[in-house]
């Protein structure tokens, strides 16, 4: 089988499309013939070696995968070749023709999602529902700021949070990122780059701010994050490029929470919640990811420097 490797941390010009043997599945282990396979911001920060946990070298990036079950190993239950499914994890990497993963990171595709969006479901849904839900514990009539919401996470975040009865303000930086927000189910959406966000977004909760905040670049956003915050808001750190100072004052004024999160951290038990909660949403519609842009699996180098621009909207999916 194709599969990407990477024999050195550094550029995305590190990945190339090599041969190497066929995944074959160990007891509870399931291999996924690859449709499409998902890009995550945090596959760019392994494969340049900044990240803290690094994978042995070689190694082929990449958790979320969308296609049929090629093959299933002893004590496999409720799986069967052929089934459409997505995974949440591997053990072999993504970025594949094949994908060796556990059973229990291999989930039922409802036959109306499409297999490149059903490559965005892992990483980005897992970690809206457990950074609103599981972190934020937000409840209906609430109010969230979904900081950077054009992209895969942030999309998810808008369904999630429109599913569970919440007021979104979205924020994008380009007028057709914004649109895609309002499209999703966004109550309010403002460009980020302006000026007056902040005091547009005070007037849009009658001065009182919002109760929750999904950061995605918290060293850009945290210290303007915690002026914006309700009594008792809590801000949720998804992602951030380095430090960032912040002044104590205002989250004590609030009585505020900063609640950090990894979606690695997730125990499995939480993980089965998570996963349940998104099957049954992508089977009745409710949850519908945003692809927005397939490249060949050879093009895994340019699909790591896409992501990773500004106003990236929706879904980066290579397919094999």
């Amino acid at each position: 089988m194709k599969a990407i490797r990477v024999d050195e941390f550094g550029a995305p010009d590190v990945m190339r499309l090599e041969e190497v043997p066929d995944a074959q599945p160990g007891p509870g282990q399931v291999v996924v013939r690859v449709r499409a396979a998902g890009i995550n911001p945090v596959e760019t920060y392994i494969r340049s070696g900044v990240y803290a946990n690094k994978p042995p070298l070689p190694y082929t990036p990449g958790t979320d995968a969308a296609g049929t079950v090629e093959s299933v190993g002893d004590g496999v239950t409720g799986l069967k070749a052929g089934d459409r499914v997505y995974t949440a994890g591997t053990v072999t990497g993504a970025y594949a023709e094949l994908a060796l993963c556990e059973a229990a990171n291999v989930h039922p595709l409802p036959e109306q999602v499409t297999f490149a969006q059903g490559a965005g479901v892992g990483v980005p849904y897992a970690t809206a529902y457990r950074a609103l839900l599981q972190k934020a514990r937000a409840v209906p009539g609430e109010t969230v700021l979904v900081h950077g919401a054009t992209g895969g996470v942030g999309m998810a975040a808008v369904q999630i949070a429109r599913a569970h009865g919440l007021t979104i303000i979205g924020t994008g930086g380009t007028e057709r990122g914004r649109e895609a927000v309002r499209a999703q189910g966004a109550t309010h959406v403002l460009d980020h780059h302006a000026a007056d966000y902040a005091e547009r977004l005070m007037e849009l909760t009658g001065g009182r701010g919002v109760d929750v905040i999904l950061e995605m670049l918290a060293n850009v956003n945290l210290g303007k994050d915690l002026t914006l915050l309700a009594p008792g808001g809590r801000v949720v750190v998804i992602g951030s490029r380095g430090p960032v100072e912040i002044n104590p004052r205002d989250a004590m004024a609030r009585e505020a929470v900063v609640l950090g999160m990894v979606l690695f951290n997730t125990s499995p038990q939480e993980l089965a919640a998570v996963h349940a909660a998104l099957g049954a949403g992508l089977a009745t519609g409710v949850l519908s990811p945003v692809v927005g842009r397939e490249l060949p699996l050879a093009d895994a180098p340019r699909g790591h420097e896409a992501v990773m621009e500004a106003g990236a909207l929706g879904k980066i999916v290579l397919v094999p």
